[in-house]
């Protein structure tokens, strides 16, 4: 229900002025403090028109409005402030939770049109470190967003699994690397050789030029290259699948950069051909200068083929294959002159289609304010942090709930939400500090606070015997205090915040809202006696289940679980 419109169409109904409903409706204000109403007209608007100050005309107009769902009206100053029926208003806003359940919240904006979302993507041979959680969970986050608000949501994980990193790598292999040491732990061995390879790389830059050789031989076909290349990948796909398990994230797609090697000579034919390619000291270029951007580098002077080039493959096989509404890049901000120049060159090669990619930047995840890096060995590994995570999750359930049944189970959902949760509450572009001892904590604006009110509402249906899934048409929804009718509110913004979440590309307006709700919960949980036996029992216990569908409906779309108990 749109609050703003019952007084919109009582202000049209009631008075006759110079402007349509739609502009009454957009000078429309929701006052900060419920004392003031629930909805608010400035008449500053009409003091122009009318000649008159704004209190003047608040007083004058006010006595004249009336509505069905308005329950009074008061001026303060320059406002007329409305407030609604909650008794008639909340039953239309728990009456549409009841009806649509879990499509309470959707929206039909997408009609089932593709979206592509490239999310995740780490580099083969290296471990998965905080700093991939990011694309990871955001990715995962506007997926389920997207699904949402009416379109199919593609999944891909584009994984590192090219570059002149393998050459260095391989030969970092072949110098210092152990067979039996790499079958027995790969990544942690791969890694130590990679760190290796960059240390004596700065003192001896030879290295440098040997590793881009290696990979020339990959991009050739060499047998050995191709051989241990193929060893890495494998190797690294069983650890990252583990991790993935752990997230509770699933992709449709694992075609990494290699994927598109057959493709690249294709790219480079069609620059051609539209008279793009331009020879600059060896290398090939498309020249930007009418984008104000730097020459896009398209082959090395030994003509090997670069991330661009890849990335301008990737681009055009998916518009081929998926014919995408939208083509939606979750990459940190350190890329978006990549991607600028990546649409440059598809717009210059005639592809207007590169108006519906989207590169969603985000910061950066530190650790003791410094950067994480896998090249100087400074990384944190991601597995590791949501272990630790579990473990701080279940030694707080063990003191707050020890005869919880299913404390593992519930443990893992708390601490991996925990981690989850943290990211995406933060506003996508900040850099945060990642600190875990905060993160899994019960009080305060975190994943498992959430997740315990939504169990603490759980337990109070239990308690009742209250089954909110088998209402019936008598189902009661009567409430008149207005600390009920705070969380109705809430509760009542939710289509509204997911339409804001995706047309942002921001999951943490989701995440603040259920932080929201769930405080205007523990508020009504703290100020009324929900249990007790009187006529407006099964209207309260409406509420709460009301509360536990979307509370789990957000979180939800965060890619977070809700355990009914902790």
């Amino acid at each position: 229900m749109d609050l703003k419109q019952l007084a919109a169409d009582a202000i049209d109904q009631s008075l006759d002025l110079d402007l349509s409903k739609d502009e009454i409706y957009d000078v429309l204000e929701v006052p900060r403090h419920e004392g003031h109403g629930d909805v608010a007209f400035p008449c500053f608007v009409l003091a122009k028109q009318l000649r008159k100050s704004p209190n003047a005309i608040a007083e004058e107009l006010a006595e004249n409005i009336s509505g069905e769902g308005i329950g009074s009206v008061e001026v303060a100053g320059p406002y007329i402030n409305f407030f609604l029926d909650q008794e008639l208003v909340t039953e239309d806003i728990l009456k549409e939770i009841y009806s649509q359940g879990d499509e309470f919240g959707q929206l039909h904006i997408g009609k089932g049109e593709n979206v592509t979302i490239d999310m995740s993507s780490p580099n083969i041979a290296k471990p998965m470190s905080m700093g991939h959680l990011r694309s990871t969970v955001i990715g995962n986050a506007i997926a389920n967003i997207e699904a949402k608000v009416g379109f199919n949501p593609i999944r891909i994980n584009h994984l590192g699994d090219w570059g002149t990193q393998f050459g260095k790598l391989i030969v970092a292999y072949k110098r210092w690397g152990s067979e039996e040491a790499v079958k027995a732990d790969p990544i942690a061995s791969l890694l130590e050789y990679y760190v290796k390879f960059h240390e004596e790389a700065d003192k001896d830059d030879s290295l440098n030029d040997e590793g881009r050789h290696w990979f020339k031989k990959l991009e050739d076909g060499d047998p050995e290259a191709v051989k241990l290349w193929k060893w890495f990948k494998d190797e690294s796909l069983k650890e990252f699948n583990r991790i993935y398990d752990k997230l509770g994230v699933k992709f449709d797609y694992y075609t990494g950069e290699a994927f598109y090697n057959d493709r690249l000579q294709g790219i480079v034919d069609e620059l051609d051909e539209k008279g793009l390619l331009e020879k600059n000291q060896g290398a090939t270029i498309v020249n930007l200068d009418e984008f104000d951007l730097n020459p896009a580098l398209i082959l090395k002077s030994d003509g090997a083929s670069l991330y661009i080039t890849r990335d301008l493959a990737t681009a055009e096989y998916r518009k081929e294959t998926f014919d995408f509404a939208e083509s939606i890049y979750a990459v940190g901000n350190e890329q978006s002159y990549h991607f600028k120049q990546l649409k440059a060159v598809l717009q210059r090669a005639g592809h207007d289609w590169q108006e519906q990619m989207h590169h969603i930047p985000f910061g950066l995840i530190t650790a003791g304010g410094k950067k994480l890096s896998t090249r100087k060995g400074n990384v944190i590994l991601l597995e590791d942090v949501l272990n630790d995570a579990v473990e701080l999750a279940k030694e707080q359930i063990e003191s707050k709930n020890p005869d919880l049944p299913n404390k593992d189970e519930v443990a893992h959902q708390v601490g991996v939400g925990a981690v989850i949760f943290h990211d995406l509450k933060n506003d996508r572009l900040n850099t945060f500090d990642f600190v875990l001892e905060e993160v899994v904590q019960f009080e305060g604006e975190t994943g498992p606070y959430v997740q315990y009110a939504n169990a603490r509402a759980h337990s109070i249906l239990r308690k009742a015997g209250f089954d909110g899934s088998k209402a019936t048409d008598n189902q009661e929804f009567k409430l008149t205090d207005d600390v009920a009718f705070s969380v109705v509110k809430e509760l009542n913004q939710f289509p509204s915040i997911v339409e804001k979440a995706y047309m942002t590309y921001e999951p943490s307006v989701i995440a603040k809202y259920v932080i929201g709700l769930a405080q205007s919960f523990n508020r009504y949980y703290a100020h009324t006696r929900i249990l007790n036996e009187d006529s407006e029992l099964q209207s309260r216990l409406s509420l709460v289940y009301a509360v536990t569908k979307v509370l789990e409906e957000g979180l939800a779309l965060l890619g977070v679980e809700a355990p009914q108990e902790m």
